[in-house]
C-alpha cells in the first residue's frame, strides 16, 4: 500500500497500531463491523509512505479484495506484488548463527530486533527480511526477487549444514504454532470471532482515539461481555485431534474444537477451540469447569 494517504488508510483499516516510524513490523488484524476477524497480517513499513503486507498463500484475494475495498479512492493505493516476490522463512534457535554466514547485517536483538523489517543481502541477494516467527522461535522471513530465490535458500543451505539445517514442511510449522499458540485464520479466527473473544485482545488499540472499523462493537465487548473464549486443552499422547471435537463442561457440551494437531516438543495432543455460554464467560466460570473432549465417540480426560 503507498500513497501520501497509504498511513491514515490503513490505520482505519488496521486494528494494530500501524503508525509507528519506518522499519516497522506490526501484527495486525482487519476488521468488520462487527468487529469480526476477516484477516490476520504482518505489516511492515518500510518508507513514510509505503507500507508491505503479507497475506496467506491461501487468502490472497479474500485479503486484496477486502483490503481494495476499504481504501480511499484517491491518496493510497495497493498493488499486488505476489509474483515477483519470494519467501524463505528461516526459523529456530540457531537461526542467527545461520543467517550471519550469508550477510553482514547486524542481526544482534539491538540492531535487528524482533517485530522490524530492514534491507539486508543474503548471500549477495538484495532483500526485505522481516524479524518476525511463525513457529514461536527465533528467525526471519526472508523476502526476495523471485528470479533470485533459489539462490537465497541455496545460501541458506550452504550457511546452515554446520547448524544442522534442514528444509521443513507446512506440517512441522503446523505443529510448532499449535505449541506456541498462534491462532490460525480461517480455523481458530474467523470473520465471527473478535479479537477479545479469541484472547487477540492485546493487538487492537482501543486506547487511542483513533477510529478503526468495528471499533463501536469492540466497545461493547471490552466490557467484558463475552459470551464465548478462546481456550487451549492437551490430551495424552495417543489422542488424533483434527478439529471438530466437542467440548464437554462437566459433561454438558459447551463447544468444539476449531484446530488439533500433535504437539511432539510436548508429548501431547494439542487442541483449540471456543467455549460457549449465553450467560457469560470469565475466568471463573472457565476455571470452575472440569473438560473432557468427545473424539469420534471417545471422551478423553
Amino acid at each position: 500500500v503507498r500513497g501520501a494517504k497509504a498511513e491514515e488508510a490503513l490505520d482505519h483499516i488496521c486494528a494494530g497500531d500501524i503508525t509507528r516510524p519506518p522499519g516497522s513490523l506490526t501484527y495486525t488484524q482487519l476488521l468488520n463491523s462487527r468487529g469480526g476477524i476477516e484477516a490476520d497480517l504482518p505489516v511492515a513499513r518500510v518508507a513514510e509512505d509505503l507500507f508491505y503486507l503479507v497475506s496467506g498463500t491461501g487468502f490472497r484475494t479474500h485479503d486484496l479484495g477486502w483490503i481494495t475495498d476499504h481504501l480511499p479512492k484517491d491518496g493510497a493505493r495497493i498493488d499486488d506484488v505476489t509474483e515477483a516476490w519470494g519467501t524463505r522463512s528461516l526459523m529456530g534457535p540457531r537461526a542467527r548463527a545461520v543467517l550471519a554466514r550469508t550477510t553482514s547485517a547486524d542481526l544482534s536483538n539491538e540492531g535487528f530486533p524482533f517485530g522490524s523489517v530492514h534491507e539486508i543481502s543474503v548471500g549477495g541477494v538484495p532483500l526485505r527480511a522481516l524479524r518476525v516467527t511463525s513457529v514461536g522461535e527465533l528467525g526471519w522471513e526472508l523476502h526476495a526477487p523471485i528470479t533470485r530465490i533459489g539462490d537465497v535458500f541455496d545460501a541458506l543451505l550452504d550457511a546452515g549444514q554446520p547448524e544442522g539445517l534442514a528444509p521443513v514442511g507446512y506440517r512441522a510449522i503446523e505443529t510448532l504454532r499449535l505449541e506456541k499458540g498462534y491462532r490460525a485464520w480461517s480455523s481458530d479466527i474467523t470473520p465471527n470471532d473478535t479479537p477479545f473473544e479469541a484472547g487477540l485482545g492485546w493487538a487492537v488499540k482501543m486506547k487511542s482515539n483513533r477510529s478503526i472499523i468495528g471499533r463501536n462493537a469492540l466497545e461493547h465487548l471490552s466490557g467484558h461481555n463475552l459470551t464465548k473464549r478462546f481456550v487451549g486443552f492437551l490430551a495424552p499422547e495417543d489422542t488424533v485431534l483434527l478439529g471438530r471435537e466437542t467440548i464437554l463442561r462437566d459433561g454438558i457440551p459447551v463447544g468444539y474444537l476449531s484446530s488439533g494437531g500433535f504437539g511432539h516438543s510436548m508429548g501431547a495432543a494439542i487442541g483449540y477451540g471456543y467455549l460457549r455460554n449465553s450467560d457469560g464467560i470469565d475466568e471463573n466460570w472457565i476455571n470452575d469447569g472440569t473438560y473432557t473432549l468427545d473424539v469420534a465417540g471417545d471422551i478423553v480426560c
